[in-house]
Parts: structure tokens; sequence; C-alpha cells
């Protein structure tokens, strides 16, 4: 049973993108949860580590980092460092120390504690600071040995005290500190600074044996009290996630045995399909042969003919003196209905200038045409170099012309349905040893009845260049038999022009699209200066491009039914000049150059 590979890939695209998002919503659970892997003391809310835990983890201004060590380091609005000792979250205070074991020296530095959530949990108190030279070291408390050298003493008076109570003879005066928490110049003080909070208030929490944390994680200001997961609620998570992610991985697979059987189903109801048709068909009489046999006609795919989107055609033999080109049809493409289309189609038609199909193969996946062998090929390969060998002169253009309509004529009507090709170009016309031509590939027919005016079309279908503008697009009309006929005058004009290509010279740079430039040789009464060697020549040439010209108005219901175009190429030469297809395009008209050498835009397959 056989699974594509777009199938598969979007199945295990599904799962990764679950993983993910279980995995993503694990890490949302968890990511807030205590830290305990920096310094002794336990960090969560409202603490959050820096580079471990998001912004979200902590309330504002809590921010703690770890150093290499392992030691935690707060952040304050002070130009220094302070680790952190210990932090009681019922109380709501922290316990800071200096490493450098002097405390006063920075907290003597410019601060602004009041910036930050914090406040000193000790009362705080003025000083002053003294430089001595003369004054015992043990004469009160004010020394501060950290801020002290070999030949002076530094001393903070607390500033309420009167200067007559210390022996300050041979003291200057330093500078007056307001603000400063009381004994932290205490030289027996063990160099510890204690700070509490008041916002956010998580005592309580810590109080009742909860945590504390954001209330429902959507404002940064209020917090709410909950109880942490155990072990045992996180191991029944994971249970449950690997429950739910066991299912999603049952309900895949289920769905890609499925999706397989269905693909493999259709394939099977698409053979049975072409099978039951091909029973229908056979009152039409072409040949049936395997696979098998398609090998041995064309030796082995031996001789390419060419490669187009829906298949490869080959040249072969059913007998010493007649040829066959078979199509080859690509297994990738569609239901069957190419093949369903060009079978069913060609059953109906019998006409000189409709390519004959002779047998058919369709052998499993394997699905192939066989056609009479046309030895000329296509006439695409005749009008591509005009000035060349291989122009096959005008009235012999003119003849295939007219033969090209009526082949198309009988499509349209001659049929018990109309047949509508979409793909009349060049390459899908045939000649055979006379240069009769045929009309070839429909592939991308389509059926309908006489009376009906319209068909119904899901997507573009043709070959750019040739397409009739209301299959890219409604608002230039109905889809109808008129495609094909707007298909015809693109190579009509193709045929007087042969493609040419534009002559870039000083005095032309530009490029002008080629059938417009045609309308404005034609209008300003210019020959086209085509390969013209004689006047009837001209004539001919001047009869095919007004024929275009109407078969391309842009406007379905501006073009002639393929009955009025064989008999505009049957009559005279005095065609009254269609109106003009490019009025919209702007009020400029370029002016025709002398030596025009102009090509239809490049084309390209679609769908």
């Amino acid at each position: 049973m056989a699974v594509s590979l777009k199938m598969v890939v979007h199945s295990f695209c599904m799962v990764f993108l679950v993983m993910t998002f279980l995995i993503e919503l694990g890490r949302g659970q968890n990511h807030c949860e205590e830290v305990q892997s920096c310094g002794r003391q336990p960090i969560r809310f409202p603490f959050r580590l820096k580079d471990r835990q998001s912004v979200s983890c902590g309330y504002p201004g809590f921010d703690l980092s770890c150093t290499q060590k392992g030691q935690t380091v707060i952040e304050l609005p002070i130009p220094a460092t302070f680790f952190v000792r210990k932090i009681d979250y019922k109380s709501q205070q922290i316990e800071l120390y200096d490493p450098e074991n002097c405390l006063l020296r920075k907290l003597l530095k410019d601060h602004n504690i009041s910036a930050s959530p914090f406040d000193f949990a000790d009362s705080s108190n003025d000083y002053t600071l003294f430089n001595c030279s003369a004054i015992e070291r043990n004469v009160g408390n004010g020394w501060i040995p950290c801020l002290s050298g070999p030949n002076y003493q530094v001393y903070a008076l607390q500033s309420y005290f009167s200067i007559e109570q210390w022996p300050l003879v041979g003291c200057t005066k330093l500078f007056n500190r307001t603000g400063i928490p009381y004994d932290t110049y205490n030289k027996h003080h063990d160099n510890t600074l204690l700070l509490s909070w008041s916002e956010p208030h998580c005592g309580q929490c810590e109080a009742d044996g909860t945590k504390c944390r954001f209330k429902n994680n959507v404002t940064r200001s209020e917090t709410q009290c909950f109880r942490p997961k155990t072990k045992e609620d996180k191991s029944k998570k994971i249970v449950a996630a690997g429950a739910s992610l066991g299912a999603f991985f049952l309900v895949v697979l289920v769905l890609i045995t499925y999706r397989a059987y269905r693909s493999s189903k259709q394939e099977k109801e698409n053979q049975l399909r072409i099978e039951r048709f091909l029973e229908d068909y056979k009152a039409l009489k072409p040949s049936r042969y395997s696979y098998s046999d398609i090998k041995r006609i064309t030796n082995q795919f031996k001789d390419k003919l060419g490669q187009g989107a829906y298949g490869t055609v080959y040249k072969g033999k059913l007998t010493a003196d007649f040829f066959v080109a078979v199509k080859i049809l690509n297994n990738s493409k569609g239901n069957g209905e190419e093949f369903i289309n060009e079978v069913g189609t060609m059953g109906r038609i019998h006409h000189v200038n409709v390519v004959r199909l002779v047998g058919f193969c369709a052998d499993g996946f394997r699905r192939a045409l066989i056609y009479e062998f046309l030895p000329n090929g296509s006439l695409q390969k005749y009008i591509s170099l005009p000035d060349s060998d291989s122009f096959l002169g005008w009235k012999r253009l003119q003849d295939i012309a007219l033969s090209i309509a009526k082949g198309i004529e009988y499509l349209h009507q001659g049929c018990d349905q109309r047949i509508l090709h979409f793909d009349i170009k060049p390459h899908n016309v045939l000649l055979d040893n006379n240069f009769t031509p045929k009309i070839s590939d429909f592939g991308l027919a389509k059926l309908c009845a006489k009376d009906q005016s319209t068909v119904s079309m899901t997507t573009a279908r043709g070959t750019m260049g040739y397409i009739a503008p209301e299959v890219f697009s409604r608002n230039f009309g109905s889809v109808s038999y008129k495609s094909d006929i707007y298909s015809f005058g693109m190579l009509l004009l193709e045929m007087v022009g042969g493609r040419k290509n534009t002559d870039v010279t000083a005095d032309n740079t530009s490029e002008i699209y080629y059938p417009e430039w045609i309308y404005n040789l034609l209008e300003e009464g210019e020959d086209l200066r085509i390969h013209i060697e004689e006047e009837k020549d001209a004539k001919i040439s001047k009869k095919l491009a007004i024929v275009g010209l109407w078969c391309i108005q842009w406007h379905p219901v501006d073009r002639p039914s393929m009955k009025v175009v064989v008999q505009m190429l049957e009559g005279g030469d005095k065609l009254i000049m269609p109106p003009n297809p490019f009025g919209s395009t702007g009020s400029t008209k370029p002016r025709p150059a002398r030596r025009m050498n102009l090509e239809l835009e490049a084309i390209e397959e679609v769908e």
C-alpha cells in the first residue's frame, strides 16, 4: 500500500508541531519555579534570577544574578556590589554583605535607595566624617578601620553629637552624609546590611505555607497566593501529557493508514473508470495494446520525437510500412482525465484535418496513445523562420490556414457534441507528406452540447500566448468555443510574421506587442514586408493578418464564429479592418518601423 511522500511529510510536520507545543507548554508552566542552584538561598517570587528566568517571574526591581562561583548578587541603585546572604520571605527582609568587608565605604558613595523597592531595615542617621592624625584609635566607637591608613584614622560621628564630646584635635572634617543605617560604621559590626520591602506583600502567603506570584499572569501589579505543585502532581502531568501524545500518535497513524487506503482505492477506481470507458469504446475500433507491445512498437523507446507537459512522444512501427507516433503519458498527471479526454474525444472525430488515433495502451498505471505518424512534423518549424529555405510559400500557408479553420469548425459543429480544443497552436498542428495539416493533442479538450453557450472551468488551461483573455479573467466574458477562435487568431498572426524578434537599433530600442504592430501597419496602409515577392503574396499575408486580428478581439462577442472565419479565408481580398483591439492600451500608438523583427512572448505550458 503506497503512501505519498507529501502525505508522510505533512503528518510528521503535524507531530513535530504538537510535540513542540507540549514542550513549550511544559516550559511555560515550569520556567518560574524556585531556583536553588545559586548560593544557599532559594530564589523565588518576588525575586528572579536574570538570564535563567523571564521578566514575568519576578517583581520589578527584584533582579538577582549569579556569579561564576555561585554567589548571589543583587542589583541596587548604588554604584557597588552587594552579595546576598539570606532572604526571609516571611518577614520580607533580605540580608546583604560586602565581599570587600567595607560596607560603609560603599554606602558613603552617591546612592538613592528610595529608587528601589527596598528600605533600610535599621534606622538611619546623618554622619560627619573626620580625618584625624593625632587621635588614638581606641577612642570612641566611630573609627572606620577600612577607611583608615597607617598615619591617619577616619571617624564617622553621628551629626547630633556635640563636637566637644570627641577629642578631635588635629582632625579635618571630610564631608557629611545622610541616611546611613545606624551602626554600619561600628568596627564590631558584622558587615551586614539588612533591607526590607513592603511591596509586593507576599509575607502572609509564606506564613500560610503557600507561595506568591502575579495574579493570573495578567497584570504586573496584583499578586496572589498559590500552592505549588508537588512532585506527585508533576508526575501526573507528565503521564497525562504522555497519554495525550500517545493518543495523538495513534490518531496520526490511523489518518495516515486511512489516507493511504483512500489513495490506493482512488487509484483503483481511476483504473476501473478507464476500463469501463474502454469497454464502451470498443465499437470505435482503435486497437488496444499492452505495455510490452508499446515497447516492441517503439523499439524500446529508441527514437524520441518530442516531449510535452503530459508525456513523451516516440516514433514507432506497426508494420514494415506503417509508422506511428506513440505518446507515453505521465503517470503523475491527474486521475486519468487527460487519457480519457484524448481517447474519448478522438473517437468522435473523423476528419481529414484531425490526426487519427490508431490505438492506445491502458496497462495498470501505464497509459499510452498511438497516432498516425506525420513525417513533416509540426507547423511550428515551418513558420518560425519565414526567410529561410524551409518557408512554405504564401499560397501553401493560406491552404494550411484554411484547412486548420475547417478542422476547428468540424470540432465545433460537425460532431454530436461540440468539442473545444483549448490548445490550438502551431506545435499542435501536424503536417503529412502533402503538408495537409491535422490538429492533434486533445488532452485539454472539453465536450459540451451544441446549444451550450458557455463552459465551466476551474483553472486556466492552454499555452501562454494563445490563451484567450476570458480563460484568465471572467471580466472579458464567459469561456466558450470563441476561446479556440482567439487561439487560432494568434496562430494566423504567427504564420504571417514568423515570430520575429525586435530589431534593436539606435532608432528602435523598445519592443512592441507583435499583433499591435501588425494592426498599425495595416491601419496605415503599409505592406507587411515579410518575405513578400509578388503582389498576390502581399494580398494573402494581408488577408491572414486581418482575419487573425478579427479572431483576437478581447471580448468573445466581437470575434467571428469559425464558420465565418472559413468564409473570410475562402472569400476575396476586400476584408474590413476589425476594431482596434489595443485601443485601451493608450492613446499614443507606436509607429511601425521599416525593419521590425518582433516575436510573441515566450510560451510555456500551464494547467
